[in-house]
């Protein structure tokens, strides 16, 4: 049995009913054995990045996790399908996007797996949602807590819901 970690995990969704689909992708992880969601971030409404689309619902969970980071990924990405999501354009419009952000203080990079996420720390629309539930995780590339990393982002874009 693996010891229980901590992971953050990014969902967005601009397509179908966003807010029901993330909340539902939630209850999937917390039915999911050996993932307990402990925490969950507001909802923000979030321009897109990318191509024209439609606004983004975004937020963030914290899990304890009793999975591999990759069978963690393993997980998100068949609760992605199960919600219709279908991997086109980079960048497309979408039902449902999970992203491991943070898992422990841990550093992967494989060609299937980055952790942390690699872009995350660009991402207001990651941070603002993760600095309300976890503000004082230390991101282990930069070592500087998600607060501190919050402040160095345009974070215009990021409006509650």
């Amino acid at each position: 049995m693996l010891h229980s970690q901590t992971s953050a995990i990014a969902l967005g969704s601009n397509l179908g009913d966003s807010r029901a689909i993330l909340e539902a992708a939630i209850v999937m992880l917390a039915k999911t054995p050996g993932i307990t969601v402990t925490s969950q971030s507001s909802w923000y409404r979030t321009a897109p990045v990318g191509p024209p689309q439609p606004d983004y619902l975004n937020g963030c969970v914290i899990l304890e996790i009793q999975l591999t980071p990759h069978d963690l990924l393993q997980t998100l990405l068949s609760i992605e399908k199960q919600f219709g999501r279908e991997r086109g354009e980079s960048w497309g419009p979408r039902t449902l996007d999970l992203d491991i952000l943070l898992f422990d203080n841990l550093i992967i990079n494989t060609p299937t797996l980055k952790i942390p996420h690699p872009r995350m720390s660009e991402r207001a629309f990651v941070l603002v949602p993760l600095a309300e539930i976890a503000p004082d995780w230390i991101e282990p590339t930069s070592g500087c807590a998600i607060a501190q990393l919050v402040q160095r982002v345009d974070c215009s874009g990021v409006h509650p819901v």
